[in-house]
């Protein structure tokens, strides 16, 4: 089914309570579309669970698991939460949502979304270690990264890069969207099963709105490379 979304009607603004009021329009219109993607990249992501057994329950033979989880999170869950990421942009642009859209990822710049997920990662926890407030700074900075790997098919260094001049002075607006995302998700878990994935479909539409919002208001930073 093609629906089209007219996202003329909305007013994008790089704030983070107009991007969950766009997130909620969005979602209503796509809904069946967007609950599929939750489900499909809640279900596919579910063997990276195994690397969180807890510290007092380890047994060697549980090592051939857990490295399963964690290269099982790397080269598959990573790629597939980059690909609904671009998934949801679509839906917030107003453009075609399919299922498979979730997948095109390994076909569409592969590599550098494994990678770039997994220095995300390492960027943010090396700025947790350092205080907490680094890791909150990097994870608000580099929250662009996903669609611009994806939608844009930029390279690793590139997509940090720009992520961080797309985000310059947005960063409190992103912080508030990660702070309401948790409130958010503590009222899914309350309404049990549906409300979780209605949750995380209402926070992943907001944050590609507020996406939108800076692309269609800033447009994307040239990319500039120093000379050799």
């Amino acid at each position: 089914m093609v629906i089209v979304l007219n996202n003329s009607q909305h007013d994008f603004r790089p704030d983070a309570g107009v991007s969950y009021s766009i997130g909620w329009k969005v979602l209503k219109a796509y809904f069946v579309e967007l609950l599929v993607v939750a489900i499909i990249y809640s279900i596919l992501s579910g063997p990276t669970g195994i690397v969180q057994w807890r510290i007092d329950s380890f047994e060697w033979f549980l090592i051939p698991l857990i490295m399963f989880g964690i290269t099982y999170g790397i080269f598959v869950a990573g790629p597939i939460g980059y690909g609904a990421s671009w998934v949801f942009l679509k839906a917030v642009r107003g453009e075609r949502v399919e299922i498979r859209d979730v997948f095109a990822v390994f076909q569409k710049n592969y590599w550098n979304a494994v990678i770039a997920k997994v220095v995300v990662g390492v960027i943010v926890a090396l700025g947790l270690v350092m205080l907490i407030v680094p890791g909150i700074i990097f994870a608000c900075r580099l929250a662009f990264v996903p669609y611009l790997v994806v939608d844009r098919e930029m390279d690793v260094m590139d997509a940090l890069r720009v992520s961080w001049d797309m985000t310059r002075g947005y960063g409190w607006q992103i912080f508030l969207m990660g702070f309401l995302a948790f409130w958010i998700m503590i009222g899914g878990i309350l309404c049990f099963f549906v409300g979780v994935f209605i949750s995380i479909m209402w926070i992943s539409a907001s944050f590609a709105a507020i996406y939108h919002a800076v692309e269609m208001q800033d447009g994307i930073p040239e990319i500039r490379y120093s000379s050799q």
